[in-house]
């Protein structure tokens, strides 16, 4: 079982390699498969967005079984994704918990115009966006718009782990000092992975 800081330090090391081209995307043999069919013991829970252009198993260059990953658009939360989630670490033992937010996220930018300017999404969208806005910070008009959504994007990021860390099963865990909970932002123009401190 790998501690929290070396999962963490995998997943960096992962983001590297892909960032020089070195990505290992091993195909999997008939081994790998038949000790996957046994059961997973994944190093990692990923929240992340459901964004084609993100996906955690090649951005961070992990192999069949390492990473347990939910994906959902703005990375936000709702009772099937925290329960999804509890059972990462209840059942699965993963030491890390990652909020993946990206630049350039559809979900956070609309609830920006929401907040804005009161535009109102299709209903289960806005219940998405919803989920959204009381993360926000209160944008400066003087900002420019690319910045805001960067702004946004991060505290979103930050308002999903806010989220979990308020829990129970979040506060339990850390009491414990069995799990790290670790905020970052995929840049989608480099393939960069930012981690929040």
């Amino acid at each position: 079982m790998l501690t929290a800081d070396e999962a963490l330090q995998r997943l960096i090391d992962g983001n590297l390699r892909f960032l020089r081209g070195e990505a290992r995307f091993p195909t999997v043999q008939k081994d790998i498969l038949a000790d996957l069919a046994q059961g997973q013991r994944p190093y990692a829970t990923i929240l992340g967005c459901s964004d084609s252009r993100v996906p955690p198993e090649l951005i961070f260059d992990a192999g069949f079984g390492e990473l347990f990953i939910v994906r959902v658009a703005g990375n936000v939360l709702s009772p099937e994704i925290m329960g999804s989630l509890q059972y990462a670490g209840l059942h699965l033992h993963t030491p890390l918990f990652v909020v993946l937010g990206h630049s350039g996220c559809g979900a956070v930018q609309a609830a920006l115009e929401t907040q804005r300017h009161g535009l109102q999404h299709r209903a289960r969208i806005q219940i998405l966006i919803d989920n959204i806005l009381p993360g926000l910070p209160n944008p400066d008009p003087q900002t420019p718009p690319s910045t805001q959504l960067d702004q946004a994007i991060e505290a979103n990021v930050r308002w999903t782990m806010r989220q979990l860390l308020e829990t129970p099963e979040g506060q339990a865990r850390l009491a414990e000092g069995r799990m790290q909970l670790v905020g970052a932002v995929y840049e989608i123009e480099s393939g960069g992975v930012r981690f929040l401190s």
